[in-house]
């Protein structure tokens, strides 16, 4: 095998359909997973599937798995999601929109399938600079389970080492944008809300939706994202 492949977890999102387009940028074949997981909406799964094909991937893997049955969240509980005005009024601790665990279960199936692929590189979109406090976002959490895929595994032990890439942790919510229309992404095809309305209206005031906005705001360049009426001043 000489192409390069990897595996990148793609939610839909601003951060994950950068990361993507990072990895196509750094000469990887791109293998595409995303999941539904019983999150509230399924709208982000429409727009995985949208970006999966204009990025053209070699494959694109929806996994089916239902984390309703813990619950825990309010993307998985019947549970508010908290609604702000402004940045600076998002909590300083863990939202009650962390999935516990979550991080740690894509990575799992994508550490299973790249082994199947053959793949020695898996890609993330997280970021530990403007994010909603996930504890599963930081560098040291991706350190730490990169090392336990290498010890985990028959491709950690009889091939050669596998990395998870991590290019946005570092970046704020602009740069991400910057990099992201350097490279061609077309942030219109993405989403971000917690909490969209049945047509796929993004709400404009969940923590994501205002972090969002604040990095276009930021990039100096226009949120392509379409929202619900009343919900940008």
């Amino acid at each position: 095998m000489t192409e390069r492949r990897a595996v990148v977890l793609l939610s839909g999102g601003l951060d994950s359909a950068t990361a993507l387009a990072m990895a196509k940028a750094d000469g990887f074949v791109p293998y595409a997973l995303s999941f539904r997981y019983g999150q509230r909406h399924s709208v982000e799964l429409d727009r995985a599937r949208t970006i999966a094909r204009t990025a053209g991937v070699a494959d694109h893997v929806i996994a089916e798995i239902d984390l309703r049955t813990f619950g825990g969240s309010a993307l998985t509980a019947d549970v508010d999601v908290p609604k702000h005005d402004q940045v600076d009024e998002l909590d300083a601790g863990i939202p009650i929109t962390y999935v516990p665990a979550r991080n740690t279960i894509f990575l799992s199936f994508a550490l299973g399938w790249a082994e199947v692929l053959g793949a020695q590189d898996i890609f993330i979109g997280v970021n530990a600079l403007d994010y909603s406090g996930y504890p599963d976002c930081r560098p040291e959490y991706i350190a730490a389970f990169e090392t336990m895929a290498n010890l985990a595994t028959r491709a950690g032990v009889e091939r050669t080492k596998l990395t998870i890439h991590t290019p946005l942790i570092d970046l704020t919510k602009a740069e991400i944008i910057g990099q992201g229309v350097a490279l061609g992404v077309d942030y219109g095809d993405t989403i971000s809300c917690y909490d969209p309305d049945p047509s796929g209206l993004s709400c404009g005031h969940c923590d994501s939706c205002l972090l969002r906005r604040k990095g276009f705001l930021e990039a100096g360049m226009d949120d392509p994202t379409p929202y619900q009426p009343g919900a940008i001043a």
